[in-house]
């Protein structure tokens, strides 16, 4: 039988859909299972698993699962036997201990001693000892928030992304104790067959990853320019230069990050580009 690298996804959420995208993105179809649990893959030799978020780090770590799609707080909280081999850049939030409006503390000294409500006590004892504190943690499994209102606790430990929960339950984040993403974690024990098969998704990853992080741009320019121009576009080797039939003009072509996208544009402009055309790109190989 041909060995299939078992992919760990989470069966519902937001998690699961941008994980489902992205293996979508690498060129791997995963049919509508219909609530299967199990499904095979089509162009890759895969197997999809659906299963509950927490419980992928320990498929993972027993072999049910070669590789798993999870939040890192999840696997640092599991503790479980699995290494993290990408970090996957969406699913972004934070850990963070929350206290009601009411109760002002300046430092995280003012936290000793308290009673803390949360869904994660592994990784927050961790910090505790981390920080020389002592706090009596209350461990709840869902609505962690409402415990400062009904008296269970003094304050809470818990995810948080925009912060509209905290606000509407009269609470203010306090101090952030972990900031957490998707990542894929894999297991220490793959058949080089399923190593092989993880190293070439990595590879689809990673690209598809590249190619969000960048655009594609093109633009017209003199040529007395094209040395200042290009001094502000370095591409993946050097930009592309194509003479235009405008007598004394040339077409530059180049790659740019997106995290120095304006900056980029407004050094272009100011050195004489013109018709400047930005494009997404959909797949970056180097």
């Amino acid at each position: 039988m041909q060995e299939k690298l078992r992919i760990a996804v989470q069966k519902s959420g937001r998690l699961s859909e941008d994980s489902l995208k992205l293996l979508k993105e690498c060129g791997i179809g995963v049919p509508n299972g219909n609530n299967q649990l199990k499904i095979n893959a089509e162009n890759f030799d895969a197997e999809i698993l659906f299963l509950r978020d927490d419980d992928i780090p320990e498929y993972v770590q027993d072999g049910v699962a070669d590789i798993g799609f999870v939040g890192e707080n999840v696997v640092l909280e599991k503790n479980k036997t699995a290494d993290i081999v990408e970090r996957l850049g969406y699913g972004k939030c934070r850990l963070s201990i929350a206290l009601p409006k009411t109760r002002k503390k300046r430092t995280v000294k003012d936290l000793d001693g308290m009673k803390i409500a949360t869904s994660y006590p592994f990784i927050l004892n961790k910090w505790l000892k981390q920080n020389r504190l002592k706090a009596d943690i209350h461990v709840i499994s869902g609505s962690v928030e409402i415990a400062p209102r009904i008296g269970l606790a003094d304050a809470i430990c818990d995810l948080v992304s925009s912060g509209s929960t905290l606000f509407s339950n009269e609470l203010y984040e306090f101090e952030t104790i972990l900031k957490s993403e998707a990542v894929l974690i894999s297991g220490k024990k793959l058949s080089p067959k399923r190593r092989a098969l993880l190293e070439k998704l990595l590879f689809r990853i990673r690209s598809v990853k590249k190619a969000k992080y960048n655009k594609y741009v093109m633009l017209n320019a003199p040529n007395k320019s094209i040395g200042k121009i290009c001094s502000y576009l370095p591409g993946i080797n050097s930009p592309t230069i194509v003479p235009l039939a405008k007598k004394d003009w040339s077409s530059v072509h180049s790659v740019i990050s997106e995290s120095d996208f304006w900056n980029v544009i407004e050094n272009l402009k100011a050195a004489g580009a013109e018709g400047i055309l930005i494009i997404p790109i959909e797949k970056m190989i180097d």
